[in-house]
């Protein structure tokens, strides 16, 4: 499959996506220099999130609406004005976007309702993503798969009936390129947590490109990801984590999100193909392996020796293996020290 000129899946390299969410810190100068950040950095795909605090929840700083877990980056505060604090102004996403194509990267978004569906159609993206706290919203899932488009869904907390709902529910709307990505829905996400040997179980369950969508500190977990068959890679990205923002502790900073292009596509690179025996690359490098040598002068007629005869390197004689065959064989003529041995060195 392929989104806008990229191509996805086993044949090429892993499609590393930029997530910003709210790491602009509401300046849309900040939001500009993380675009050009992370295309500097590599990246193939920059994300945005497509909502309104309005769209996403409703104005009430209490009870259900109030962020209460001691344990969450979010605690202390509504959900109302988290959203307020986090979200990208609609009017901000064309200079972005545009900003994103200039310098070669792929941009698209996350859409939370079906108005951010109708707008971002009015912006041409090429695909969307479902994030995993919308992965079970249907009525969103049809919508945007009418578009056509190919589709990226996290996902995070879904059981397998709950995706079977999901991928059905997208193909059947007219989804034909669909994307599943792991995910652990916490903010950070611990290695231990991540299960990532869910990727070829997600891909031999639904027939669908797979991926991970990371919230781990560092690249590691990314980069082991695609040697199960990962074939996208979404981050969340900021320029400085001391910076702060609603993202900013679980985000890469650029050196970290240019590493992880280029070890995802090492790590892709060093799958190859069920393989033994030497390949085309190593084959001078026999010349090193040990193999059957005389180490001292022997006359015709003598003895070989374990003293005269060793397994050394270089590899231009008999394999180490075959040492016994010549131990008290008689030399056939003389050999001088440094004579690769071979069967006309002896006797009989």
């Amino acid at each position: 499959m392929k989104i806008a000129h990229r191509t996805i899946g086993p044949e090429a390299a892993p499609f590393v996506i930029a997530e910003m969410s709210g790491n602009h810190n509401q300046s849309l100068d900040r939001a500009l220099e993380i675009v050009e950040a992370a295309a500097k950095a590599g990246a193939h795909g920059l994300k945005l999130q497509t909502y309104t605090a309005d769209t996403m929840t409703l104005p009430i700083d209490d009870g259900d609406f109030f962020i209460a877990d001691k344990k969450s980056l979010w605690q202390g505060t509504s959900l109302y004005k988290l959203y307020q604090q986090a979200y990208t102004p609609w009017e901000w996403h064309k200079p972005i976007f545009d900003r994103a194509r200039e310098l070669g990267m792929i941009p698209f978004s996350t859409p939370f309702d079906e108005t951010a569906v109708d707008f971002l159609e009015s912006l041409d993206v090429p695909c969307y993503k479902i994030a995993s706290f919308e992965n079970t919203d249907l009525p969103l899932i049809r919508k945007v798969a009418a578009t056509g488009k190919p589709m990226i869904i996290s996902t995070g907390m879904a059981t397998v009936a709950e995706l079977d709902e999901t991928v059905r529910a997208a193909r059947a709307a007219g989804c034909r390129d669909l994307i599943l990505l792991k995910c652990t829905s916490t903010y950070p996400a611990t290695p231990e947590n991540t299960n990532i040997l869910t990727i070829p179980h997600l891909r031999g369950l639904f027939g669908t490109e797979v991926g991970l969508s990371d919230h781990t500190m560092g690249v590691g977990v990314s980069v082991a990801s695609v040697a199960l068959g990962a074939t996208v890679i979404e981050k969340h990205f900021t320029l400085a984590r001391a910076d702060g923002g609603v993202d900013s502790t679980f985000s890469l900073e650029p050196a970290e999100l240019a590493s992880l292009v280029v070890e995802t596509e090492r790590a892709w690179q060093s799958l190859g193909t069920i393989s033994y025996g030497a390949t085309a690359a190593e084959e001078k490098s026999k010349a090193y392996r040990r193999s059957l040598y005389v180490v001292e002068d022997i006359a015709a007629g003598e003895p070989l020796t374990r003293e005269n005869v060793r397994a050394i390197r270089p590899g231009f004689g008999l394999p180490p293996k075959h040492i016994e065959m010549f131990i008290g064989k008689l030399a056939a003529k003389d050999l001088r020290r440094g004579t690769a041995l071979n069967w006309d060195a002896i006797l009989g």
